[in-house]
């Protein structure tokens, strides 16, 4: 066996016990990538879903201003919801199109490359949203929505994607909740810089936008100089050179060759699929029940009623006696919670698992919702009922964060092998999206019927959801993406590979360009 090297940069040195335990730190490069990789993707999006709140009193006036100085009257009643409506929802169809459009675009780009791309879509539209009122033209804002949707639809498959696959295997979860994190962190920010004090005034209102530009250029400048995902480079673009040196820069180690070995037999596995499209993945029998878990866990991520509660969350504080003026402010405890949930999630995933916290969240949100539905029935009734009311909306945003906010994007990438994961963060943003604008589409008509116990529909989905996870879902913490997907060879009614035939497998990739490898192999094959 070739000796190590007998002195390695500090940033290469990691300890026998972390060789042995499958250890080792986390580098500098893989949080980095981590952290503005999310700050540019995630955080616009969760920014863009509560930044247009607190200004949508002075956006609707806007609208009426310009109508009347266009055609000399006031904007009908009619056409200022259907504006503010098209407004909104504009947001969910941009993310849909930007969910179709991520297999072609990390096809050309890759992982890096497409995260470097989208960019260009945040920085248009807020340069749309920022300059729509000084144009005297809501047409702009409208664009600008559609197109910062298409910003979020791409990010939410390609992150999550290139964080799973730089990330080694005993800390998959924890780099992949920063996605989640960054999630919270952008709503939070969202509703800290819609304060009146801030940019929630009549003459400021714009300039929220313009703040996406700042995420984007940090983005920008950070990740270029940053690795490309090595398992696109190895399996898509058969760079062993060049997966090489990303896995070195991002593992902080010179021999990767045990990582490049999973490779290599991940891919020889695939060998006769290549990248499989959509339409192979629907049809193929050997990941019919990921694809079935994918499905449902992003279709809950959306139907389990997070947003409904914030339809709710001011006129309770108003009924417990808050003043107007201070309901903002308090407010901002949902997202201080939300953010606080997922970062815990994130610093605990690695040791309760995937499994336990996703059906945990789905499960606490089903109790606290039932809680929920009897406090708004009796809130009338007794004049403290609302601040009960409020921390079962509080209990409920935590419980979300916990685990049914994140773990269904790292499930995404998890259950997958490299030449189906493309097809599935496809199929997963287009249910993610689609279930987005169901959901603002067809609540207010089921809190119109239902009224209070409009959140039984919620503990339902809920339950349900709990229940098909809990039969269905294996743990996928600490394993790696071809253990998983074999564990779903009895449920897809495939055989499972034997362990000799995946040491076969390895063994019989092509020999490597790095001369430590072709030894490592060799030793093994003498076995």
């Amino acid at each position: 066996m070739d000796k190590p090297p007998k002195e390695q940069p500090a940033e290469h040195k990691m300890s026998d016990s972390g060789k042995t335990s499958g250890q080792q730190p986390v580098t500098a490069c893989l949080l980095s990538a981590a952290f503005f990789g999310a700050l540019g993707s995630s955080f616009i999006y969760g920014y863009n879903l509560s930044v247009v709140n607190a200004p949508a009193l002075y956006i609707k006036a806007f609208y009426n201003k310009t109508w009347i100085e266009r055609y000399g009257e006031p904007l009908p009643v009619e056409m200022a919801t259907l504006l503010w409506s098209f407004t909104v929802s504009i947001f969910a169809i941009g993310g849909l199109l930007g969910a179709l459009s991520v297999s072609i675009i990390i096809k050309v780009l890759g992982r890096k490359g497409s995260l470097l791309l989208n960019n260009s879509f945040a920085l248009i539209a807020a340069l749309l949203l920022t300059l729509g009122e000084r144009a005297k033209s809501f047409e702009m804002l409208i664009v600008g929505r559609f197109i910062i949707g298409i910003d979020s639809g791409i990010a939410l498959s390609v992150l999550p994607m290139y964080l799973l696959e730089i990330t080694p295997r005993h800390i998959r979860g924890s780099i992949g909740q920063f996605n989640s994190i960054l999630i919270c962190l952008g709503v939070f920010t969202g509703q800290v810089m819609g304060l009146p004090e801030l940019l929630g005034q009549e003459t400021r209102w714009c300039y929220l936008f313009s703040f996406l530009v700042l995420p984007a250029m940090l983005q920008l400048c950070v990740l270029p100089f940053l690795p490309e995902s090595p398992r696109y480079l190895l399996i898509e673009r058969r760079d062993e050179a060049g997966a090489e040196r990303a896995f070195q820069r991002f593992l902080g180690k010179k021999d990767v060759s045990q990582e490049l070995e999973e490779v290599h037999a991940e891919a020889r596995a695939q060998v006769n699929l290549q990248k499989a499209s959509v339409l192979q993945l629907l049809r193929s029998p050997a990941v019919r029940w990921q694809l079935i878990t994918i499905i449902i866990s992003m279709a809950c991520y959306q139907l389990c009623g997070l947003n409904a509660i914030w339809y709710y969350t001011s006129g309770i504080l108003r009924e417990a006696g808050f003043a107007e003026n201070i309901i903002p402010y308090i407010t901002l405890s949902t997202g201080a919670i939300e953010t606080l949930a997922a970062i815990i999630s994130g610093l605990v995933i690695e040791r309760i698992g995937r499994k336990p916290l996703i059906i945990f969240g789905f499960s606490a949100m089903a109790v606290f919702f039932s809680l929920l539905t009897v406090f708004l029935h009796f809130q009338d009734s007794l004049s403290w009922m609302p601040y009960l009311s409020y921390i079962c909306i509080l209990a409920v945003i935590a419980s979300f964060c916990s685990g049914p906010g994140g773990i269904p994007f790292i499930l995404t990438g998890e259950l997958f092998e490299q030449s189906y994961r493309p097809a599935a963060f496809m199929i997963a943003g287009t249910v993610n999206w689609l279930s987005n604008f169901a959901v603002g589409l067809l609540f207010p008509f089921i809190q119109e019927k239902l009224q209070s116990f409009s959140f039984l529909v919620f503990v339902g989905i809920c339950v349900l959801g709990s229940i098909y996870l809990y039969v269905v879902l294996p743990e996928t913490k600490n394993r790696t993406f071809m253990e998983i997907s074999q564990s779903f060879a009895k449920i897809n009614k495939i055989p499972v590979p034997s362990s000799g035939l995946e040491m076969e497998l390895v063994l019989s990739s092509k020999p490597r360009m790095n001369g430590k490898v072709q030894d490592v192999a060799k030793m093994e094959s003498s076995f």
